[in-house]
């Protein structure tokens, strides 16, 4: 089986690249810049092309039987125009999936939670909810969806939960920076439940749906299999540090504080909101997420 994995030196890329390969996937790399691209054997390293433009994907599809499409904007609120999440997260992968019909016999979309929700819920979110995304981000990622699905090539959607792993950006490294400093922290008592996604379980899901007839033409949410609040969030990525959490009570208003001290005052619903995700319709496929979200942070901080 042979892959073409756009986006191969994102942070999912970069570790799912190797992963598969180890697998015995022959995996085509897709970067805009392939030296980036670990070299190892059943890796091909390519350069791909700039998705703010259309591009003749031919030979990147060249002898493959499958894609799983990483490459896009990743979410970043308010920092770039509507049409350029327009053009790259759903265009693109629009043209890609076109170009993929009667060539390949899966597309894999990395899609995102954020096309099924948004920053919080009062309730498990699942695939029989209507979608409701609720900034663009995750409007273009719902309606890159609809587009590989009306295009006629067999596909498989995946809307992974927050991803943490080495390498981790967004609001599970600002934590990380938080969580590094000295200074007990006032997160204790606070007991939302929130779903994240090991890169590990992530990883495995990408090639359990590669293998997998069952999955052909569905659409997952992908999550570790049990939430975490943030109280064990801040406490396992100390441990993970090699120190007692010190997390204590405070009110929410002097978190608050502490947030924007760090810049990240706008990212307190993203963090401290419930958001728990139930992904019991890929396990039912034979998935397992064998990393716990405690464990898994604990590497993760071990590993930087």
């Amino acid at each position: 089986m042979r892959i073409l994995v756009t986006g191969a030196s994102g942070f999912i890329g970069q570790s799912l690249v190797p992963a598969l390969a180890k697998r015995g996937f022959s995996v085509r790399a897709a970067a805009r810049d392939p030296v980036r691209i670990t070299q190892a054997p059943n890796i091909e390293p390519i350069a791909m092309p700039d998705l703010a433009y259309p591009a003749d994907w031919s030979a990147a599809l060249d002898d493959v039987s499958h894609v799983v499409h990483l490459a896009g904007i990743a979410h970043a609120p308010g920092r770039l125009p509507d049409d350029d999440y327009a053009r790259i997260n759903t265009e693109a992968v629009a043209e890609l999936a076109g170009q993929a019909k009667g060539r390949i016999e899966r597309f894999v979309l990395m899609s995102s939670v954020r096309a099924q929700a948004g920053l919080s819920s009062p309730t498990t979110i699942t695939e029989m909810e209507p979608p409701a995304p609720t900034e663009i981000y995750g409007r273009t990622k719902l309606e890159a969806e609809r587009r590989l699905a009306a295009s006629g090539v067999d596909f498989t959607v995946l809307r992974p939960a927050v991803v943490y792993g080495p390498g981790v950006k967004g609001n599970i490294a600002s934590l990380a920076t938080i969580a590094k400093t000295p200074m007990p922290l006032p997160f204790g008592g606070l007991d939302n439940r929130r779903s994240l996604v090991s890169i590990e379980n992530l990883i495995a899901a990408v090639a359990h749906v590669l293998r997998s007839q069952q999955t052909r033409n569905q659409t997952y949410l992908v999550a570790d299999a049990t939430p975490i609040s943030v109280e064990g969030l801040v406490g396992a990525m100390r441990e993970g540090l090699g120190r007692p959490p010190q997390l204590v009570k405070m009110p929410h208003g002097a978190i608050k504080r502490l947030m924007k001290s760090f810049g990240r005052e706008a990212d307190w619903e993203r963090v401290c909101g419930t958001f728990e995700i139930d992904a019991s319709k890929l396990m039912a496929t034979g998935w397992k997420p064998e990393v716990a979200s405690p464990d898994g942070i604990r590497q993760m901080m071990r590993a930087k």
